[in-house]
Protein backbone atom coordinates (compact mmCIF):
# COMPACT_ATOMS: atom_id res chain seq x y z
CA UNK A 1 0.00 0.00 0.00
CA UNK A 2 1.32 3.31 -0.38
CA UNK A 3 -1.71 5.76 0.90
CA UNK A 4 -4.05 5.05 3.30
CA UNK A 5 -6.96 7.50 5.07
CA UNK A 6 -8.74 7.82 7.87
CA UNK A 7 -11.83 9.67 7.72
CA UNK A 8 -14.50 10.28 10.57
CA UNK A 9 -17.31 12.08 8.87
CA UNK A 10 -20.38 13.99 11.43
CA UNK A 11 -23.50 14.68 9.29
CA UNK A 12 -25.92 17.17 11.14
CA UNK A 13 -28.91 15.28 12.08
CA UNK A 14 -31.89 15.74 14.20
CA UNK A 15 -30.92 12.68 16.94
CA UNK A 16 -28.64 9.92 16.59
CA UNK A 17 -30.68 7.35 15.01
CA UNK A 18 -30.48 10.07 12.08
CA UNK A 19 -27.04 10.33 12.39
CA UNK A 20 -26.29 6.88 12.54
CA UNK A 21 -28.50 6.27 9.63
CA UNK A 22 -26.50 8.68 7.59
CA UNK A 23 -23.29 7.54 8.83
CA UNK A 24 -23.88 3.76 7.41
CA UNK A 25 -24.71 5.35 4.34
CA UNK A 26 -21.09 6.65 4.00
CA UNK A 27 -19.59 3.60 5.53
CA UNK A 28 -21.72 1.64 2.52
CA UNK A 29 -20.32 3.59 0.12
CA UNK A 30 -17.31 3.24 1.39
CA UNK A 31 -17.69 -0.38 1.11
CA UNK A 32 -19.03 -0.19 -2.09
CA UNK A 33 -15.65 0.85 -3.72
CA UNK A 34 -14.21 -2.32 -3.19
CA UNK A 35 -10.81 -1.29 -1.04
CA UNK A 36 -9.80 -2.90 2.05
CA UNK A 37 -11.28 -0.47 4.90
CA UNK A 38 -11.46 -0.83 8.70
CA UNK A 39 -14.46 0.77 10.21
CA UNK A 40 -13.43 1.94 14.20
CA UNK A 41 -15.62 3.60 16.52
CA UNK A 42 -14.52 7.33 15.53
CA UNK A 43 -13.35 6.83 11.99
CA UNK A 44 -13.09 4.94 8.95
CA UNK A 45 -9.51 3.72 7.73
CA UNK A 46 -9.38 3.21 4.10
CA UNK A 47 -6.06 2.28 2.15
CA UNK A 48 -5.05 1.40 -1.59
CA UNK A 49 -2.38 2.35 -4.25
CA UNK A 50 -3.86 5.10 -5.76
CA UNK A 51 -3.66 8.37 -3.89
CA UNK A 52 -6.27 10.39 -6.52
CA UNK A 53 -8.66 7.68 -5.71
CA UNK A 54 -8.38 7.65 -2.20
CA UNK A 55 -8.79 11.34 -1.78
CA UNK A 56 -12.46 11.18 -4.54
CA UNK A 57 -13.14 8.60 -1.93
CA UNK A 58 -13.21 11.32 0.79
CA UNK A 59 -14.82 13.88 -1.43
CA UNK A 60 -17.72 11.82 -2.17
CA UNK A 61 -18.16 10.12 1.56
CA UNK A 62 -19.57 14.28 2.28
CA UNK A 63 -21.68 13.87 -0.87
CA UNK A 64 -22.79 10.99 0.39
CA UNK A 65 -24.07 12.19 3.93
CA UNK A 66 -25.35 15.13 2.11
CA UNK A 67 -27.66 13.01 -0.28
CA UNK A 68 -28.88 10.74 3.29
CA UNK A 69 -30.25 13.97 4.32
CA UNK A 70 -27.83 15.63 6.15
CA UNK A 71 -28.06 19.72 6.02
CA UNK A 72 -23.75 19.73 6.67
CA UNK A 73 -20.98 17.50 6.70
CA UNK A 74 -18.07 17.92 8.51
CA UNK A 75 -15.22 15.57 8.16
CA UNK A 76 -11.74 15.09 9.82
CA UNK A 77 -9.13 13.54 7.80
CA UNK A 78 -5.67 12.43 8.61
CA UNK A 79 -3.83 10.88 5.47
CA UNK A 80 -0.03 8.74 4.61
CA UNK A 81 1.03 8.80 1.65
CA UNK A 82 4.21 7.60 0.49
CA UNK A 83 4.73 7.85 -3.57
CA UNK A 84 7.85 5.37 -3.78
CA UNK A 85 7.27 2.99 -1.08
CA UNK A 86 5.31 1.16 1.00
CA UNK A 87 2.87 2.14 4.22
CA UNK A 88 2.46 0.30 7.04
CA UNK A 89 -1.06 -1.44 6.20
CA UNK A 90 -3.87 -1.63 8.18
CA UNK A 91 -2.78 -5.27 9.99
CA UNK A 92 0.58 -4.52 10.27
CA UNK A 93 -1.04 -1.40 12.63
CA UNK A 94 -3.63 -2.96 14.44
CA UNK A 95 -3.40 -7.21 13.93
CA UNK A 96 -2.09 -7.90 16.83
CA UNK A 97 -4.83 -6.34 18.39
CA UNK A 98 -7.47 -8.31 16.75
CA UNK A 99 -9.60 -10.94 18.53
Amino acid sequence: MSASVAIQVLPAAENDQELCRMVDEVIAYIQSTGLRYEVGPFETTIEGDDYNQLMDIVKECQHVAVRAGAKKASAYIKVAYQPDGEILTIDQKIGKYQK
